[in-house]
């Protein structure tokens, strides 16, 4: 796998027998020099299939560096690119209203793409929902 700051890298369309892209595009080693508003992290969670993917530095800095820069990313269980929210259609449809949910977590478990804020807000309600759970077992 290459890495690449040209958007215009033919290697991006490119699709390898491991369903991985040929290249992978990254912000330039002066953008990521500039500071990263995220952690540096280099793994993270497929939430469908419970399997841990790993990237190189480059790609673990563009996440750091601006964590929108990617709209999907790849796991190596399944093989393939995912987008990294997604629909959820039973929860769209009980509340009346579009409701996404990550597809990816980091090892920590804020969801992959996301700022500061939109990670607080995720762990805020997963920690909700986990007591509920609990109180609703009873004590």
């Amino acid at each position: 796998m290459g890495i690449t700051t040209d958007r215009n890298d033919p290697g991006l369309a490119k699709i390898k027998s491991d369903g991985q892209q040929e290249s992978y595009l990254v912000l330039s080693d002066e953008e990521r020099a500039k500071g990263f508003v995220r952690p540096v992290r280099t793994s993270y969670i497929h939430l469908a299939c419970g399997t841990e993917t790993t990237m190189g530095l480059a790609l673990s800095e563009t996440y750091a560096r601006n964590p929108k820069f990617y709209g999907g990313t790849f796991c190596c269980h399944c093989g393939r690119h995912f987008r990294l929210v997604d629909y959820d259609r039973a929860a769209s449809e009980a509340k009346g209203e579009d409701i996404f949910k990550p597809a990816f977590e980091w090892p920590d478990g804020e969801p992959v793409g996301s700022t500061a804020e939109e990670a607080a807000a995720y762990l805020a309600e997963k920690q909700r929902k986990a007591n509920e759970k609990h109180l609703g077992a009873g004590i």
